[in-house]
C-alpha cells in the first residue's frame, strides 16, 4: 500500500511538473499588434495574408494603419508590438533611439506618378522622378500632396529636394494632409498629378492615369521592425518575431508574389532576394 501511494504521488508530482513546463513554453500573449502603413492595408495585401499568417502560428492579429510617420509613432507611445512601414529616413530615426531594434526589408512595390489623361505636363517619357517633377512645376500644372508625413510623403519632399524646388505656397501645389486613397480622389477630382505607391493606385478606381513607374528612383521599400521590450517591457516580442519569421517562408513569399496577379496581370509586390 505505501508503495502504491508513493507511485500515485510521484505521478501527480510528474503531471505537475510537465503541466508546468507545457505554461512556460506556450505563449501567454496571443495578440500581435501591427502598425503598418496605408498601402499595404488599403491595398488589400494585409487581408489576404492575416488568415495563413494566424493558421501558421497561432497568433491573432490587430493591425491599424496609418501613414508611417503616423505608423511609427505608435511603436513610440507602446500602441504597437511590431511595425510595417516604408520610409527608410523615418524607420532609420526610430532605431537610432537607441532601444535595439532592427529594421528588416523584406518586399518592394514602385512608386508611380499618376495624372490627367492628357498629360498636360508631358511627364510621360521622362527618364526618372526627378525629371518628372522639373516638367510638372516650370508647367505649373496642378499637384496634390498626401501632405501626412507619410512614406509617400516623404518620397514626394526627397524628390522636390532632389530638383532644388520648394512647392509650398505655389499657386499649383496642393497639400491636403490625407491618406493616399483619399488623396487620389481629390486628384481625380481636379486633374491634378499625385505621386502614389503602384499597388493603392491601381486598387482604387478613378479615371487618372500612370504616366511614370519603375524607374531606379522610385522604388518603394518595405521593411519590418519590432518594438524592442527594452522600449516597453510589455511588447509582444515573441509575437512581432513570429511573424518575421514567417513573412520569410516559401509560403509567404509566395503569397506576396501572388497577390494581384489574377486582378491586374502583375504582382502589386515584390519579394527582396
Amino acid at each position: 500500500m505505501k508503495n502504491f501511494k508513493k507511485v500515485i504521488v510521484l505521478s501527480l508530482i510528474s503531471i505537475l511538473l510537465l503541466s508546468a513546463v507545457g505554461c512556460t513554453t506556450e505563449p501567454e500573449n496571443k495578440v500581435l499588434r501591427m502598425s503598418t502603413t496605408t498601402s499595404v492595408n488599403d491595398s488589400g495585401l494585409m487581408a489576404y495574408l492575416q488568415p495563413a499568417f494566424e493558421e501558421a502560428t497561432g497568433y491573432t492579429l490587430e493591425i491599424t494603419s496609418a501613414g508611417t510617420g503616423a505608423a511609427i509613432e505608435k511603436g513610440r507611445m507602446g500602441d504597437a508590438d511590431l511595425l510595417l512601414v516604408h520610409s527608410k529616413s523615418a524607420e532609420e530615426e526610430f532605431i537610432a533611439e537607441g532601444f535595439d531594434e532592427v529594421r528588416v526589408p523584406f518586399m518592394y512595390n514602385f512608386f508611380v506618378i499618376v495624372g490627367p489623361a492628357d498629360d498636360p505636363a508631358g511627364v510621360a517619357g521622362s527618364a526618372t522622378a526627378a525629371e518628372a517633377f522639373q516638367k510638372i512645376a516650370d508647367s505649373g500644372s496642378l499637384f496634390i500632396s498626401r501632405g501626412d508625413e507619410s512614406g509617400t510623403h516623404n518620397k514626394e519632399i526627397a524628390i522636390w529636394k532632389s530638383i532644388e524646388t520648394e512647392p509650398s505656397g505655389q499657386s499649383w501645389y496642393v497639400s491636403v494632409g490625407q491618406g493616399m486613397g483619399q488623396t487620389l480622389t481629390v486628384a481625380d477630382e481636379m486633374q491634378a498629378y499625385t505621386l502614389s505607391d503602384k499597388a493603392t493606385f491601381l486598387a482604387h478606381e478613378d479615371a487618372l492615369v500612370m504616366h511614370l513607374e519603375e524607374t531606379d528612383d522610385m522604388k518603394n521599400t518595405y521593411s519590418m521592425i519590432v518594438v524592442s521590450a527594452k522600449r516597453f517591457a510589455e511588447s509582444n516580442v515573441a509575437g512581432a518575431q513570429a511573424f518575421v519569421d514567417w513573412i520569410q517562408t516559401e509560403q509567404a513569399r509566395k503569397m506576396i508574389a501572388e497577390f494581384g496577379v489574377a486582378e491586374y496581370g502583375e504582382p502589386l509586390f515584390f519579394n527582396l532576394d
